[in-house]
């Protein structure tokens, strides 16, 4: 089953739910109990490992750092 994040638009906490997908878009409850949190927009990006050990972005893998969507973690000093 896939993993969703989720919103909680009362206390703010930021979720993550494993769900089937005919259930992604349903509203959800926070760990502190709080109906209707909204599911989040979630980007990611892939890595491969050259030959040479140098890691490199794999297109069409999504988006950027988690931390800034810059797409160049050495932009915001995010650490691979």
């Amino acid at each position: 089953m896939p993993i969703y994040e989720y919103l909680c638009g009362i206390c703010d906490t930021k979720f993550e739910l494993s769900r089937p997908v005919t259930e992604a878009l349903q509203p959800a409850t926070c760990p502190s109990g709080h109906e209707g949190a909204r599911k989040l927009f979630s980007a990611f990006m892939t890595f491969s490992k050259g030959a040479n050990g140098v890691l490199t972005a794999v297109s069409g893998g999504g988006g950027g750092c988690s931390s800034c969507g810059d797409h160049n973690c050495s932009s915001c000093g995010s650490s691979l």
